[in-house]
């Protein structure tokens, strides 16, 4: 009797071989016949659940986001629940940035496989939905943090932006300095950087 494939298991499968390829490799190596090497797979197999590298790119782009974003709204509601102010809340905080850094082995294959699907889909139209997908969770998530930061009235939403964009602007900076300086820019350093970052948001003014 024919073994039954799980096709949702197989393109999870499919898209880990790709995370492997780009975290060692780059982008450019992820083709359909390198991942259904690295997964271990005939090229046929792999084109029964994608027609193209175009069509595996942008899947594994949206697996790579979907992972992400939902650290991040589980660490966000770990924000949320914690007193305003207090150190739980500060530590939480801390945790919530800490996932668009490298600081152990699963985020550091998220955070490069993520950078260099974003820097790609600069010049790859097929990536464009999935970069704005992207930037949009990832802003919606910064700014609810800033806010709740720094909460205000309306007219204080020119400065709550700015911070927003300074945040993500340092979050950008630090991954990309921890994934090509890994001996200097370390976990430990990272979270020091973090940590000042937070405590020049936790001293804004609330606005009235």
């Amino acid at each position: 009797m024919p073994k039954i494939v799980d096709a949702e298991a197989r393109r999870q499968e499919v898209v880990q071989a790709v995370f492997r390829i780009i975290a060692s490799d780059g982008l450019e190596r992820a083709s359909l016949r390198e991942v259904a090497d690295e997964a271990g797979l005939a090229v046929g197999s792999v084109r029964h659940y994608f027609a193209s590298s175009d069509e595996l790119l942008a899947f594994s782009f949206g697996a790579v986001i979907d992972r992400i974003a939902g650290r991040l709204e589980a660490a966000l509601s770990g924000v949320e629940a914690e007193p305003p102010g207090s150190k739980e809340q500060h530590a939480a905080v801390l945790n919530l940035l800490g996932q668009f850094l490298p600081l152990d082995e699963e985020l550091a294959v998220d955070a490069c496989v993520w950078m260099a699907f974003r820097h790609a889909a600069r010049i790859k139209p097929v990536l464009a939905a999935e970069a704005e997908r992207s930037h949009r969770a990832v802003a919606a998530v910064v700014g609810r943090l800033i806010m709740l930061l720094s909460p205000g009235e309306a007219e204080a939403h020119q400065t709550l932006v700015a911070e927003a964009e300074r945040l993500l602007a340092t979050l950008d900076g630090l991954c990309m300095h921890a994934l090509l300086q890994p001996e200097w820019m370390t976990a430990e350093m990272c979270s020091d950087v973090l940590a000042a970052h937070l405590r020049s948001l936790e001293a804004l003014p609330a606005a009235h």
